[in-house]
This record gives C-alpha cells, sequence and structure tokens, in this order.
C-alpha cells in the first residue's frame, strides 16, 4: 500500500491538532484506550463536545498551552493507502520544527482560521512551504461554523490565499481551498450539509484522489546508489547490482548513463523490483539495475543520463534556514552534508536575510540567528555534484553540521 506524507501548520488556536484528532476519529484510527481517555478528560474539561486536540498534543506543555511546540508523526490508513502526518507547530519561534516536518513531505494541510482570514503566520506558513517545494497545498479554512457557514467569508480567505500564491516563486505547487469545522467534522471526512454552496471534496477525499506519481518533481535522472547487490549464490555468481531510489526522471534499459563521481560510461542491462524484471522505471521508484559493463560503482556514487549531467563544483549559493542557537558567521567552517558525501564548508558570505513572509530582503548582514532565513556563499574543500533545489530537490539539499557538537545546525536549498 503506497504511502503519503503530509504536514500541516496553522497558528494559534486554527484547530490543527482538533482537526488531526478529527481525521483520526473519523477514519477509526484511534485505538480504544485513547479515545477513552479523549471522552474522560473531555469531561473534565466540562466541554460538550470531544477535544479531539489531546489526540495529538502529547507534550506536557502542549496540552497545557494548547498549543504544538514538538514534531510529532501521525500515523493512520483508509482502503486506498496509507498515510503519515508530520504535525509541525506554526510559531516563528518553531521555524525550525516547521522546516523538519515539511522536508519530507509531498502534501502540505495549512490551516486558516474563517474568521481571521490570512494573517502574517499564514505568510510564513507558504513561505516555507514554497521554499521547499511541497507540490500539493490544501488550504483548510476551518471554523466555519463560527460564520454561520458563510460562502462569502469563505470566498474572501481564497482571494487572500490567491494572492499569496500569485507571488510566489514556486509555479509547480497545487493549492485548494476546503471550507471545514474540524470541531464538528465537517467537509472533513465527511461532506458537510451545512454548506450545499461547497461543491468539491472533502479534506480527505481530495488526499484520496491524490495521484503518487504526481507528487514526485519533474526532474533530471537520478539514481544515488545505496548498495551493491552481490549475491554470490551459484545461480547469481557474477550478478552486480546496484540498489536506490530514483529522484526524477525514468530509467529504461538500454539508455547511456554516467556514474559520478569517476565519469565511467555505460548502459543500462536490467531493471529488477524484486524477482521481477521491467523495461523501464519511474521517479519515486526503488529498484535494483545492472549495467553492460563491470565498471566501479559504489555506495554514494550517483548514475545519471549521460546528456542530463548535475553541476560539478567547490562553490555554492544556497538558502538556508538557521537551526542552531550559535549563530551563522562568515569565515565559519561546518560540515557539509550532501546525499552520503560529507564535505568541508566554510561560509564566504551571508549574502542576504529573507523575511519568511513574501516581503522583503535585507542587505548587508553579517550573520544568521536561529530561525532565520537568508541566502549565503559556501566554499567546499572537495568538489560535489549537484542540481539546484529547484531543479531537483534531492540532489539540491544538503545540512550544516557544527564540527564541535556534531548537531544540525542549517538546512540548505542549493541556487
Amino acid at each position: 500500500m503506497e504511502v503519503l506524507k503530509i504536514a500541516t501548520a496553522g497558528s494559534v488556536d486554527d484547530g490543527k491538532s482538533t482537526l488531526i484528532g478529527r481525521i483520526l476519529y473519523d477514519t477509526h484510527s484511534l485505538t480504544d484506550d485513547k479515545l477513552e481517555a479523549i471522552e474522560r478528560n473531555s469531561r473534565q474539561k466540562g466541554f460538550d463536545y470531544l477535544d479531539f486536540s489531546l489526540a495529538t498534543d502529547g507534550l506536557v506543555a502542549e496540552r497545557e498551552q494548547g498549543i504544538t511546540i514538538d514534531v510529532a508523526h501521525i500515523y493512520f490508513s483508509t482502503q486506498n493507502r496509507s498515510y503519515i502526518i508530520a504535525d509541525t507547530p506554526g510559531h516563528v519561534e518553531y521555524t525550525r520544527n516547521m522546516v523538519t516536518g515539511a522536508s519530507t513531505s509531498q502534501v502540505a494541510i495549512i490551516l486558516i482560521d474563517a474568521r481571521k482570514g490570512v494573517i502574517e503566520q499564514t505568510k510564513r506558513h507558504f513561505y516555507i512551504n514554497n521554499l521547499l517545494q511541497v507540490k500539493d497545498i490544501i488550504v483548510a479554512v476551518n471554523k466555519m461554523d463560527l460564520v454561520a457557514f458563510d460562502e462569502e467569508k469563505f470566498n474572501k480567505v481564497k482571494e487572500e490565499i490567491q494572492t499569496l500564491i500569485d507571488g510566489s516563486s514556486y509555479k509547480g505547487q497545487n493549492s485548494t481551498c476546503i471550507p471545514v469545522s474540524a470541531l464538528h467534522g465537517d467537509n472533513v471526512v465527511k461532506k458537510s450539509n451545512k454548506m450545499p454552496w461547497y461543491t468539491g471534496k472533502t479534506l480527505v477525499e481530495h488526499l484520496e484522489h491524490i495521484q503518487a506519481q504526481d507528487v514526485y518533481e519533474e526532474a533530471a535522472t537520478r539514481f544515488p546508489v545505496q548498495t551493491v547487490i552481490r549475491p554470490k549464490t551459484d545461480n547469481f555468481h557474477d550478478f552486480r547490482g546496484y540498489a536506490g531510489k530514483l529522484y526524477g526522471g525514468r530509467l529504461t534499459i538500454g539508455d547511456k548513463v554516467t556514474v559520478l563521481p569517476s565519469g565511467t560510461q555505460s548502459t543500462v542491462k536490467e531493471i529488477f523490483f524484486y524477482e521481477e524484471t521491467f523495461e523501464s522505471a519511474e521517479k519515486g521508484s526503488s529498484f535494483v539495475l545492472t549495467l553492460t559493463d563491470d565498471v566501479n560503482v559504489s555506495r554514494g556514487d550517483m548514475i545519471v543520463k549521460t546528456n542530463e549531467q548535475p553541476t560539478v563544483g567547490k562553490e555554492l549559493e544556497a538558502t538556508i534556514c538557521w537551526m542552531d542557537k550559535k549563530p551563522l558567521t562568515t569565515a565559519t567552517k561546518y560540515g557539509l552534508q550532501h546525499g552520503v558525501h560529507n564535505v568541508l564548508a566554510k561560509v564566504i558570505t551571508v549574502e542576504t536575510h529573507e523575511e519568511a513572509n513574501f516581503s522583503e530582503t535585507i542587505t548587508n548582514q553579517h550573520a544568521l540567528q536561529l530561525n532565520e532565513i537568508g541566502n549565503i556563499r559556501l566554499k567546499l574543500n572537495k568538489p560535489i555534484f549537484y542540481d539546484s533545489y529547484h531543479q531537483n530537490k534531492h540532489n539540491g539539499g544538503f545540512i550544516l553540521i557544527d564540527l564541535q557538537t556534531n548537531t544540525t545546525a542549517g538546512v540548505g536549498f542549493i541556487k
């Protein structure tokens, strides 16, 4: 069964935790003991409804304050597919948590309070999903019950959302607005009869109709080798295959390929998935391939089409989200992890600081503080083969590692 990864974002009291709890409840994904705890705690608080936020807010501080602090991964399934929700905080001081949760997600759900419309936090949520190039955005206009399910209120929010979309740089994004009431379950899993003017899908119906291939980017063929398969059995004594996942593009038997970093050229001979063979493999699929030539290929090498080679270089321009309490400053050295490669990197300049709301770019910066986003130039001690993040997310992203503490200090997106 295929898995769809979803990131969520919402401002304080937009009802994000309630929405996720409602999804779990209406898809029968809550265990009996969890449901009993929700019913008991709701009664103790004097609510005349079930407080579904208790299904997701696991930390004591989250339950006490009614906010999301940590990134939690929540699982649920339908008959068609399985889902993983990265429940991320929406506050500015937790920007690094939001970037972490959205970095591996294929879909994002952004909650907006129908009474408030687009606020500053909403712009930040859109900016981060734009930066990370999350392909499918669902805008859940929540608390429609508090505006009497008014169509005009919903349309006004849609107009504000469209203004954000028009100002974004990632034009491959799909966005859909859905009016919901998470508290009462309107248009979450089940169709609401209180908004006859809305003829679209419910939130979960929309998720169900997203095609798996649609969430993967159109990009040049990149096949990082995870491991080399050498069975050395009687039946496969001379077998030498290369296992990995295809990011972008397509590989077909007979394709001319180049192995990086050696630059050795060969041709795709066979494509295996378990014991079956296929003529071709699509983006997003994991498989084993063999080559017509007995060339030297190791874990960490990358197989690309010969006519689609990435850039090789020792200098990078990148956008960075800073995650460390120690500020990023010029002349500082970090470990740069790009795929399975680790090289030394020195910060040459901090070019700009970006306001994460599409509003302005501040120049003449010399440092980036915790949760800030900016543009930097790096010099590496060894060359890497890379694409811009816009061209290929997997081959255009990296992390910076503090050499003293070995912690992840920043997430980078190559320009």
